[in-house]
This record gives C-alpha cells, sequence and structure tokens, in this order.
C-alpha cells in the first residue's frame, strides 16, 4: 500500500477547496476510457463494470457478491489500477483485529507519547476481499470510515484521503465461515452488483488471455486521482428536475409500506439512489436524469437494503430473487409524476 500524511483534527470538518467538474462531453470521454481499461480484463460484463464505475464516481461503496471465483477481487483490482491512486487490500479473516483496518496508537518510548500507525482504510481504494468472513466488530470498524470519511482513534479524529470509496467483496451468506453484514452495514454501500458466471465466447476468450500472464500485470492507469475528482464535481453539477426526484422517493416510500416487507429503504437509500442516478447519466453522457436511470440502478442500490417478511421468505426459496420480483414489481407500478422540467 502506499502511504500518504494523515491529519489529526479536533472532529471538525476541515475547508475543501473546490474541484471544477468537466464538460459533459469530456466526462464522458474520460469514463469510457476507464470503461474499456477495465473491460480489458474483464470479459463480457459491460453492466457490471458500468455499474461498478457509477458508484465510484457518485461518491460512493460498492458490495460485490457472487461464488467464488468469477471474478470479483479482479474487478475490484482492475478499477482500482485504473486509476492513479492509492491503493490497499484488506484480507478479511476471522482473526482480523479493528485495529487492522483503522490503525492503532502505540507508544514510542525514545519520544515518550504515543503515534499514530495508519491502518489499510488510509488510501484512496480500499479493496476488502471477502468481508463477511470477518468478525462483525471487525467488520463495523469500517462504519465511521464509510459513511463519515475519517477514523476516530484515542479521541482523535484523522481524516481520510479524497477520493476514498470501499470496494468490498463477499460470498453468499450460506457458505461455510461467513457472518453475515448487519443492516447498518449493508446500508453503508451505496449498491450491491453480482457478476455471473460468463457466457460461453468470454470464457473462451478467458482461457486464450490468460493461459500464460495474468492480464492484471500488463493494466496500466487511464486516469489520475485529481481527474476522478473532476468527474466527481461533474456528477454532482447532473441536473435531477423535481418530477424525477418525487419518482424516486415514491419508489422508496413503496418498499416501505408494501406488504412483504418488513424494512424498507432508509432515507439514506433515497439519497444514494438519486445521487447514483447522477453517476449514471454522466456516464452515459447526459448531464440530466431520466427516470429510467433510477430504473437501471433501482434493484443495485435497493436490493441489499431491503428485508421481506417471514410470510413472503416462505413461499420462495431464494431471498434474492423475491427481492428483485418486489422492486421489479414497484418500479413498473410507479408512475412518473407530471414534468413541469424534465430537464430535456
Amino acid at each position: 500500500m502506499t502511504s500518504f500524511p494523515t491529519s489529526a483534527t479536533d472532529g471538525q470538518a476541515t475547508a475543501v477547496e473546490e474541484t471544477p467538474g468537466f464538460d459533459i462531453g469530456e466526462a464522458h470521454r474520460v469514463a469510457s476510457d476507464i470503461i474499456r481499461n477495465v473491460e480489458s480484463v474483464i470479459d463480457g460484463k459491460h453492466q457490471v463494470v458500468r455499474t461498478a464505475l457509477t458508484v465510484l464516481l457518485a461518491e460512493g461503496h460498492l458490495l460485490i457478491e457472487d461464488v467464488p471465483g468469477v471474478g470479483k477481487t479482479m474487478l475490484a483490482k482492475a478499477l482500482a489500477r485504473s486509476i492513479t491512486a492509492t491503493v490497499s487490500r484488506i484480507q478479511f479473516t476471522p482473526d482480523l483485529l479493528p485495529s487492522d483496518v483503522t490503525g492503532i496508537s502505540v507508544y514510542n518510548q525514545a519520544e515518550r507519547r504515543f503515534e499514530f500507525k495508519p491502518g489499510a482504510v488510509f488510501a484512496n481504494i480500499v479493496i476488502g476481499d471477502e468481508i463477511n468472513r470477518a468478525s462483525p466488530k471487525t467488520q463495523s470498524a469500517l462504519l465511521e470510515c464509510m459513511e463519515e470519511r475519517q477514523v476516530t482513534v484515542d479521541g482523535t479524529t484523522y481524516h481520510l484521503a479524497t477520493p476514498f470509496t470501499v470496494i468490498a467483496t463477499q460470498n453468499p451468506i450460506e457458505m461455510e465461515g461467513t457472518y453475515a453484514l448487519p443492516e447498518a452495514q449493508r446500508d453503508r454501500f451505496m449498491a450491491r452488483i453480482s457478476m455471473g458466471y460468463p457466457d460461453e465466447s468470454a470464457e473462451l476468450s478467458m482461457l486464450a488471455s490468460r493461459n500464460v500472464t495474468n492480464p492484471l500485470a500488463d493494466l496500466e492507469p487511464v486516469v489520475s486521482a485529481a481527474a476522478v475528482q473532476r468527474l466527481m464535481a461533474s456528477v454532482r453539477e447532473v441536473y435531477v428536475s423535481d418530477a424525477v426526484k418525487e419518482y424516486a422517493v415514491r419508489i422508496l416510500r413503496a418498499t416501505r409500506e408494501h406488504p412483504d416487507i418488513r424494512l424498507g429503504g432508509s432515507p439514506r437509500a433515497t439519497l444514494q439512489l438519486v445521487r447514483a442516478a447522477k453517476s449514471f447519466a454522466l456516464v452515459e453522457g447526459r448531464d440530466f436524469v431520466l427516470p429510467d436511470d433510477i430504473d437501471a440502478l433501482a434493484n443495485a442500490v435497493l436490493g441489499h437494503r431491503l428485508m421481506p417478511t417471514s410470510r413472503a421468505l416462505g413461499n420462495h426459496q431464494h431471498t434474492d430473487e423475491l427481492i428483485r420480483d418486489i422492486i421489479d414489481g414497484i418500479v413498473d407500478e410507479t408512475a412518473v409524476p407530471p414534468s413541469r422540467n424534465t430537464g430535456t
């Protein structure tokens, strides 16, 4: 991991110089460069790669859940290596300690004072591999980091790098040696995606290209961390009409009132759905959000946040399929409010 200075404060917010964004054409070009670079090592997963970049540019955190061996860590590493930024990787195991993640204060005998030794979380992109293999105590070490972009150790607050994002992978919770992430932890992730198995042509291409070398070894960055910050600034400038905002709110309220859902989407989910839609629009080359952007991201942003009732689970073998069907039904049944100004 490349290290960089950390700043200790008394917990007060520090002033951050506003970063100018790209114009929409340049932003689309840079985003497309990142997608092409990642797809050079991830075969046949355009939608997955696009969603991963969408989350990164929306300043969110990404959870990649799937069975072992389908390229979860490969995707996380490819996205990280496409950017000239500090990257750290944490292999989550049952014996990992919270201080291994956040850092620890160590007594310096020569100077007779405590010194803070930063943990692996002090990087622009933190790859948390198999996050649900760590104990709940260690998982909770990421809560403050992910929400407030800071770490508090022994009463002192250390602000994390900008940009900062966590890309975590996890195996399905039914597998041995896993601890399900608590609801509060899952809610910190902007989106959850699954890789899925590659199609036949993609798998054949993988055999041909990876027979001798690891494709990640030759992957070079295509943008700087500063350029990513400008892309993030461009996302903030994407226009969202009142009608689209109301549409997003109606979808979230429907999840809270659905008879088969006992835990609906939180207000944080509403904010992150709209923020992700703004990023999605920019990646698509638009400076305004359409209702279709909300629809495209609804499952990724809401799927890991909703909890079905036991009655609804009794009629389905797979929770994820049930939640996906419920979200699809809500999206289909939710009408887009009359638009006074769509941005188009």
